[in-house]
């Protein structure tokens, strides 16, 4: 009897880690899981945010304020699965994301008249000043659709690079 007992306990704990590990590979979760990294500041993302700092023109302060106002907009990055096509190997999957729209801030022209530094002469910094303001201070939200493309290579399921329209979309800079 206790054979018994020791072969069935042994049959439900291989059988419930296979199930987890089948419920963990799909293109669904994959997605979930991509976007849970934003919400929860995955060290990819982060250093993904690092590279696209040292991109611009912004000074050692107006960096950590950049990185510190998207961090809160990650955290607060909401979506929603809609739909999930699997076809094969290749599979799409649908959500719907909430983030705050930085889209008008991040469009606008400066008007050199407006930022002249105590030269009278035009200055970035102080116009990169005023738009990371403008962000700390953005509270409307923009809701977008997001179609991810994923594929399935050795029987596991990962995600194809985004669209920089895509990738704009969940920075909340994306504007139609």
């Amino acid at each position: 009897m206790k054979k018994f007992l020791g072969l069935l306990v042994a049959i439900i704990i291989l059988s419930g880690c296979s199930i987890g590990k089948d419920m963990s590979n799909t293109p669904t979760k994959r997605v979930e899981d991509y976007l849970d990294s934003y919400q929860t500041l995955d060290s990819n993302i982060l250093n993904d945010l690092d590279m696209l700092i040292e991109d611009n023109e912004y000074t050692v302060e107006q960096q950590d304020k950049y990185k510190e106002q998207m961090k809160k907009h990650y955290q607060n990055l909401k979506y929603e699965i809609k739909d999930e096509t699997i076809n094969g190997d290749k599979a799409t999957v649908t959500a719907e994301i909430e983030v705050i729209d930085y889209s008008d801030i991040f469009n606008l022209t400066p008007d050199e008249n407006e930022y002249l530094d105590e030269n009278g002469e035009y200055s970035a910094e102080l116009f990169y000043n005023h738009q990371l303001d403008l962000m700390g201070e953005a509270k409307d939200t923009v809701k977008y659709t997001i179609t991810f493309y994923l594929t399935k290579v050795d029987d596991d399921w990962s995600l194809n690079e985004l669209s920089e329209s895509d990738k704009e979309k969940i920075h909340g800079i994306y504007k139609y």
